[in-house]
C-alpha cells in the first residue's frame, strides 16, 4: 500500500484558464507543500504527463497531485498497542483514547503514546507514514481524538479549527453544584509562574472561552457537559477550578481525590465536523468510561 498521498481533480469550465499554482492555492495547498512536492519526491501530472505549476489548465484536464512520502519522527517508534478505532477512511481516523495514554511521546513518557500506537498500526498495514494528531487530549483525559493521515489533511483541519468548524463536546464530573444550570466562562489563561505544565487564569493570558451545562446534580458533585470556543492548554480544568468547581480527581487544580477515580474526570464524548474531502457532515461519539460511571454510581 502506497504511503504517498494523492489528490485528483477533473477540471471544469469554471477553473479552465487557471495556472496550476492558482488552482492548488484555491484548494488550500500551501506554498510549503508545493515546494516539498517539487523537491522531496512528489509530482504534478496533467493527463498523465508531468507539468509544473505554471501550466494553464484546460477544461477536461485530469490533474493529479502526488505528495512526497512521509516518515514518522524519530521519537515516535511503532508499538503494538490496542487502538479503539471508531471510524477510518483514506484521509482520517477517529480514535477513542483511554485515560493514561499520552497523545504524543514526551520525556516523561517516551513510549506507550497514541502516536506510538498509530505508527505501529500503520506499519502493520504496510504504510510508512507519520501520525498527524489534530485534536490532542491530556494524558489523563479520555475520549475522541481526530487523526489526519497526511500532512495536507492535517493542514486542512487546522484551517477548519481556526474557523471553529471542528466542534468537540466534553463531559466532566466537578466538585459541588454550580450556581447556574448553564453558563459561559471567559477568563484568559496563561502559565502559572515558571511552571511548564500548570496554567492559571491571569489578566495577561490568552483569551479563552468555555460553555458549560449541568446535566445532573448529585450530593457532592455535578455531572456537566462542556464545549470550547478556544483550545488553551488545560482550559476546562483551569476554568472549572476558577469557577470554584474543580474536576474530581484533578489534584493539580484542587479537585477532590477519591478512591474511585485516579485521574481528572474529563472525557471528550463527541466530535462534529464537515469532512474536507467527502463534503459530508460527520459526528462521532464515545461512551462515558467506566471509572467516571463508577463515581456516579457510588454517590
Amino acid at each position: 500500500m502506497t504511503s504517498q498521498f494523492q489528490l485528483e481533480w477533473l477540471i471544469d469550465d469554471r477553473n479552465a484558464g487557471l495556472l496550476i499554482r492558482e488552482f492548488l492555492k484555491n484548494e488550500a495547498i500551501s506554498k510549503t507543500a508545493l515546494t516539498d512536492i517539487k523537491f522531496k519526491g512528489g509530482n504534478i501530472l496533467v493527463n498523465g504527463i508531468t507539468e509544473n505549476v505554471r501550466y494553464k489548465l484546460q477544461s477536461g484536464d485530469a490533474l493529479k497531485v502526488i505528495f512526497p512520502p512521509e516518515l514518522p519522527s524519530a521519537g515516535a517508534k511503532g508499538e503494538d498497542l490496542p487502538l479503539t478505532i471508531l471510524y477510518e477512511d483514506e484521509f482520517l481516523l477517529i480514535v477513542n483514547k483511554p485515560a493514561g495514554m499520552s497523545t504524543i511521546p514526551s520525556r516523561e513518557h517516551p513510549r506507550g503514546s497514541l502516536a506510538n500506537a498509530l505508527v505501529g498500526y500503520y506499519e502493520r498495514l504496510g504504510w510508512t507514514a507519520a501520525p498527524h494528531i489534530v485534536t490532542r487530549l491530556d494524558r489523563n483525559t479520555s475520549g475522541i481524538v481526530l487523526v489526519a493521515k497526511h500532512r495536507h489533511v492535517h493542514h486542512l483541519f487546522s484551517l477548519m479549527q481556526r474557523k471553529g468548524e471542528v466542534n468537540r463536546t466534553y463531559e466532566a464530573l466537578v466538585k459541588g453544584i454550580p450556581a447556574h444550570k448553564s453558563g459561559v466562562i471567559t477568563a484568559p489563561i496563561g502559565r502559572k509562574g515558571d511552571s511548564i505544565i500548570e496554567r492559571m487564569v491571569r489578566e495577561d493570558g490568552q483569551y479563552a472561552c468555555t460553555h458549560y451545562r449541568v446535566i445532573k446534580k448529585y450530593h457532592t458533585f455535578s455531572y456537566i457537559e462542556l464545549t470550547l470556543e478556544t483550545g488553551r492548554t488545560h482550559q476546562i480544568r483551569v476554568h472549572m477550578a476558577h469557577l470554584g468547581h474543580p474536576l474530581i480527581g484533578d489534584d493539580l487544580y484542587g479537585g477532590p481525590v477519591t478512591k474511585t477515580i485516579h485521574r481528572q474526570a474529563l472525557h471528550c464524548k463527541k466530535i462534529h465536523f464537515c469532512h474536507p474531502f467527502l463534503r459530508q457532515d460527520m459526528m462521532f461519539t464515545a461512551p462515558l468510561p467506566d471509572d467516571m460511571k463508577q463515581v456516579i454510581e457510588a454517590d
